[in-house]
């Protein structure tokens, strides 16, 4: 999913054009395929033929004539059927107009709340938003998330097909439903990011295209809700957070803990730019858990040291954290500012909590913090124990091989 210049223009274009036309004609699925097959047109043309004077209305006009042709193809077999359900009469069918005038309002954060639905799954929000708002092909969706493409196919057209039953109009939503669906909309694009940051599986620790993609939607929202905190405290914590990326591996792909990072293969600019808007976006009112995680992050990147680093700051912040999240990752996180402030024993004790919480009971996470804490208090022996139990416990290759070289270490007695 690597992108050129002309890739970045038709993934910055992909989520208008379909607006547009969703707005203008509605058929959300047909549309989608649509504008796929219009983006896949000028992947092949624009290189050849120069770009057009204006990118987005072409594609537009692609779109539509490319819709009007799949809508008049389904004509014979669903004309009494689109007739009887919109008490139209059978002669009366209108296909779009291909060559209206181009709407210039730019639609994309209606179509993010579409594809984010609330009666679609996680992996369905994800699964849409990167084809229909990212303008990523289907191959690429399931290639990032290591499903075979038919897989994807189905997950994708599954949840277009709920999104047309669901007779959800193609506007913005109002009031508290519409800061319900925005909060979704984060959360979809903050379990991409997540994804291509620590990947679940595979041979690779992250995947740095899918962490760019989430970076690159999230700055789409930004620009369009410029004053809302938690969009702002989103963009920094994915810069703040990608800017270690450079510093997480070592030169055969081995995992480097953060404590042993090289800090100035850090990202400077992403670190001044994550920094610069979580600075901007705390005072201005009540904060929420992506600035706070920000918050979090900043700590962890302007510490010239890991010995330098502000644990107690990151431990107030976290217990901020904990009074408006119910999430067992930021326990964890919170037991170790805990163990780095207070001692192994004391986050040892905040570790115990989580050992009933299903969400995080069998996560391979929980026991490389229990490990890590009980080498820190110096019963090399059980942590070696819980670095082996957490090794069988990930299915991401670099994680299993740091584990277990972590284990083999301690029963080396170094």
């Amino acid at each position: 999913m690597g992108r050129t210049e002309a890739e970045d223009l038709l993934g910055q274009l992909a989520p208008q054009v379909l607006g547009a036309l969703v707005r203008r004609y509605g058929h959300f699925d047909t549309a989608e395929d649509a504008v796929q097959e219009a983006l896949l047109a000028a992947a092949t043309q624009w290189p050849a033929e120069g770009l057009p004077g204006n990118p987005r209305g072409w594609l537009i006009t692609v779109s539509s004539r490319r819709l009007t042709d799949l809508l008049r193809s389904e004509q014979a077999r669903q004309r009494r059927e689109e007739a009887a359900a919109r008490q139209i009469p059978p002669g009366e069918w209108l296909a779009p107009a291909a060559d209206a005038p181009a709407a210039e309002s730019d639609d994309t954060l209606i179509l993010l709340f579409l594809c984010c639905h609330p009666a679609l799954s996680p992996a369905s929000q994800i699964a849409l938003t990167l084809r229909a708002v990212g303008g990523l092909a289907t191959v690429e969706i399931a290639r990032a998330f290591l499903v075979p493409e038919a897989t994807m196919t189905r997950r994708i057209t599954r949840a277009k097909v709920q999104v047309a039953d669901s007779g959800v109009p193609f506007r913005m939503p109002n009031g508290p439903d519409r800061e319900q669906r925005l909060t979704v909309v984060l959360h979809v694009l903050y379990l991409i990011f997540t994804e291509g940051y620590a990947a679940t599986s595979g041979p690779g620790l992250f995947r740095a295209d899918l962490s760019a993609e989430a970076i690159r939607l999230t700055r789409i929202v930004r620009r369009l809700l410029p004053g809302d905190g938690e969009v702002a405290g989103l963009l920094a914590l994915m810069l703040l957070t990608d800017a270690r990326r450079p510093a997480r591996t070592g030169p055969a792909g081995e995992v480097i803990p953060l404590d042993e990072q090289d800090r100035d293969r850090w990202d400077q600019a992403k670190i001044a730019e994550g920094v610069a808007l979580i600075t901007g976006a705390l005072p201005r009112g009540d904060v929420g858990p992506y600035q706070l995680q920000a918050a979090i992050a900043a700590v962890h990147d302007e510490a010239p040291s890991s010995e330098a680093t502000d644990w107690p700051q990151i431990l107030a912040l976290y217990e901020l954290l904990l009074r408006i999240s119910d999430n067992p990752v930021v326990a964890l996180n919170h037991a170790v500012a805990v163990a780095m402030t207070h001692g192994p024993g004391a986050g040892l004790e905040r570790l115990g909590r989580l050992e009933t919480d299903r969400r995080i009971a069998g996560d391979h996470r929980l026991e490389a913090v229990r490990a890590h804490l009980l080498e820190m208090a110096g019963d090399h022996q059980a942590a070696r124990v819980a670095y082996q139990a957490a090794a069988r416990r990930t299915m991401n290759l670099p994680h299993q091989r740091y584990l277990n070289a972590r284990a083999a270490r301690l029963a080396g007695g170094q």
